[in-house]
């Protein structure tokens, strides 16, 4: 961990105290600590990812609220020979198991499969869990402390869609062997994927962090 990504992570964990702080403890004094924590972070996460204070100010009543780590979910899709569906991301240009953050009202499976249909256009189902990862442990570059569902999926003998919803987020996409990986691929995704081979092979069991 680098020493940026370490004050990421402190600054999550304060933005965490202090949302339960806010939320649980109703008491004027205690709230204007619990405030004041919250700023800390803010200005923490500013210094992190070198984005100003009031670009992050917005997100003081909605990201900075959060109670909890954030639950995200990926797709390994995989072929009857062995392949994984990758796509390359339009944010940063590296390979990537189609994802994304899970909504609320929708299991972490449902959350996964829309996310592919929107990325990469495909009709999937899911076929098993790979793991639950925690982002802090597996190369992740974002600020926020995530838990990572990885589910093992196959694709469905229906037409893909030609412009999906969020195609704007892919640049391409291909099939690769796990001798054959591309070289770029997200630090996030480089440790997962290899499980998510493993798993679907039946080596090993759905992986989770102790």
């Amino acid at each position: 961990m680098t020493p940026t990504q370490q004050v990421a992570l402190w600054a999550d964990e304060l933005r965490a105290m202090a949302a339960h702080g806010l939320y649980y403890n109703k008491d004027i004094y205690n709230q204007e600590r619990y405030h004041k924590i919250q700023s800390i972070a803010l200005a923490m996460l500013a210094l992190a990812s070198g984005v100003t204070l009031d670009t992050l100010e917005p997100l003081r009543n909605t990201l900075l609220s959060h109670l909890t780590p954030f639950a995200v979910g990926d797709a390994a899709i995989m072929d009857a020979a062995g392949r994984m569906l990758l796509i390359r991301r339009a944010d940063n240009g590296l390979w990537a198991m189609p994802g994304g953050a899970l909504d609320v009202g929708e299991t972490a499976a449902e959350g996964v499969l829309r996310e592919v249909l929107e990325e990469a256009g495909h009709y999937c189902e899911v076929t098993g869990l790979a793991g639950v990862f925690d982002s802090r442990l597996w190369g992740s570059t974002s600020p926020h402390h995530m838990y990572q569902f990885v589910f093992l999926c196959r694709l469905l003998d229906k037409p893909p869609i030609a412009t999906p919803s969020h195609s704007h987020e892919t640049l391409e996409q291909a099939w690769f062997a796990e001798t054959d990986l591309p070289p770029n691929i997200d630090p996030n995704h480089a440790g997962r994927i290899p499980v998510a081979f493993q798993v679907w092979r039946g080596e090993r069991p759905p992986f989770f962090d102790l």
